[in-house]
């Protein structure tokens, strides 16, 4: 069920901006403190939150607000989690909090099963040499974001090495084998999500896509 239907689209709208505000209070939180984790993670997710705008006014590829809150609270509740806050000893919620990182994961994966649904369906649409039955979709989502999942924690991995070599604070953290088992894990509840409700809430993206694709085909 749609989130507009508890929520207009106007407190979506006004969400999405005090999550912007409280990210770049973050950032400069960071700065002050001179964290680099907490600079990054604050940095890249507001670059992603902007990312709709940015499509809307250079391409006039235009996002429901939902989708728009859906991708902000997702890097909010990343950044967040990177601070270290005094209620918490000035430990992070990924430090202190045992399902924090879990919660994000299966958000974060839930983003990118739906930047891979909405892209597959288009192609779909727009191709003849394209074609995914719903049940091969489902388990396509399934397998593309557990391969993502296999990746970011190689990435994970091989950035904390790499900062441990240098002498500086990792930006990413890893937590053990344990910690990567139950990523994976909530990396396919996110993507299993996707799967199940992708076609209510992504047809939207995947048809204005499709369009796209059309036209650019018809203007070759």
């Amino acid at each position: 069920m749609r989130l507009a239907t508890y929520v207009s689209e106007r407190r979506q709208s006004q969400l999405v901006r005090l999550l912007q505000a409280v990210m770049v209070g973050i950032l400069v939180v960071g700065l002050l403190a001179r964290n680099s984790g907490v600079i990054v993670n604050a940095a890249v997710g507001l670059l992603v939150t902007f990312l709709p705008a940015y499509l809307e006014r250079n391409y006039a590829f235009t996002m429901n607000v939902g989708l728009v809150l859906w991708i902000t609270v997702a890097m909010f509740l990343h950044a967040f989690g990177t601070l270290p806050l005094p209620m918490l000893d000035f430990l992070s919620p990924y430090s202190a909090t045992w399902w924090w990182d879990h919660m994000t994961h299966a958000l974060s994966s839930s983003l990118v099963a739906g930047v891979a649904y909405a892209t597959v369906v288009a192609l779909d649409e727009h191709s003849e040499f394209v074609h995914m039955p719903p049940k091969f979709l489902f388990v396509f989502m399934l397998l593309f974001v557990l391969a993502f999942g296999v990746v970011w924690e190689l990435l994970e991995f091989y950035i904390s090495v790499a900062a441990a070599l240098v002498g500086s604070d990792s930006v990413l953290t890893q937590y053990g084998l344990e910690d990567t088992v139950l990523d994976l894990f909530y990396n396919s509840v996110g993507g299993l999500v996707v799967a199940v409700f992708g076609s209510a809430h992504l047809s939207g993206i995947s048809r204005e896509l499709a369009e796209r694709l059309d036209a650019r085909s018809a203007n070759r």
